[in-house]
């Protein structure tokens, strides 16, 4: 039988007894002393975070248009990066993705068969046959974006949609449309929502309305959103078969984990930058534990 995407991420989960996503987004003007502002200083940075911090976390999470920027030398060294990643660790291809016809199929093969990600971030737009190539794999996940984290997000995402009495659906914000329709989607437990922890009352009413979903949760640290409701809510409460502990969460940490080594070193910290990496993903790892 083929294992589950959750059933991966619920060992690894275990395995490190967090819900820390680490997210890796090689910026060329925010590198360390010593990187320079070029591919190879981008993709040294990438392999420093990586390799420092992974073992305090329960998944990685590159964010391709960072490295799609550099051209096909930059996709050359994702691939390097990819490789980098035990088999053990959910890799998640923040690629948002999603277009129709055979355009979505190819993406599929591009993310999943070619580079190896266990699971991908998808936009819903277009509506769920344009991102069916991307949920259909039992063995893999989509994370649809639901209600993001940027400033941004409620223009579109906080529109209210109309009551459907035909599918006994309510009259609610698009982004609960969005979670409610995504519910039902692809062949079981191939599908999760990504929501921001700068909304957490909207995170809350999400997981209402999908309580069997896994949430990929960006926004904290960096972006301003509190630990406290995320870890409330962010767990599916119902039905996520597989999921195990932590419940099919993962809480995403770039900058909060990549400053570290940007930053002057405190007394007594180490100057080395990996060795600070390091060290301020196992304090994020244990503001985002999980039971064991």
């Amino acid at each position: 039988m083929t294992t589950t995407y959750l059933a991966r991420l619920a060992a690894r989960t275990a395995a490190t007894g967090t819900v820390l996503c680490l997210g890796v987004d090689p910026d060329p003007a925010a590198l360390p002393a010593g990187f320079p502002a070029t591919l190879a200083g981008v993709e040294r940075f990438a392999r420093l975070i990586v390799e420092a911090a992974i073992p305090f976390a329960a998944a990685v999470k590159p964010n391709l248009a960072f490295f799609e920027a550099h051209g096909a030398e930059g996709v050359a060294a994702l691939e390097r990066l990819r490789a980098l990643v035990p088999s053990d660790v959910p890799f998640v291809a923040d690629a948002k993705r999603g277009d129709i016809g055979t355009t979505a199929a190819r993406q599929a093969t591009a993310l999943f068969d070619i580079l190896g990600a266990d699971a991908v971030t998808v936009n819903p737009y277009l509506g769920e046959e344009a991102i069916q190539p991307l949920l259909e794999r039992r063995d893999r996940y989509a994370y649809v974006l639901c209600r993001t984290s940027n400033p941004g997000a409620a223009e579109l995402q906080g529109l209210q949609v109309a009551e459907d009495p035909e599918s006994d659906r309510p009259a609610e914000p698009l982004y609960a449309r969005v979670a409610r329709l995504a519910s039902t989607w692809g062949p079981g437990d191939t599908v999760g929502l990504v929501v921001g922890a700068t909304a957490p009352a909207e995170l809350a009413a999400i997981r209402e309305v999908a309580p069997t979903l896994g949430l990929l949760v960006p926004g904290v640290g960096a972006q301003g959103g509190e630990i406290a409701p995320v870890l409330a809510a962010g767990p599916a409460t119902a039905g996520l078969a597989g999921a195990g502990i932590g419940g099919g969460l993962l809480v995403n940490v770039s900058r909060g984990v990549a400053r570290a080594a940007l930053d002057a070193p405190a007394a007594g910290a180490s100057a080395d930058p990996g060795e600070r990496i390091a060290a301020a993903a196992r304090e994020w790892a244990a503001m985002l534990a999980v039971l064991r």
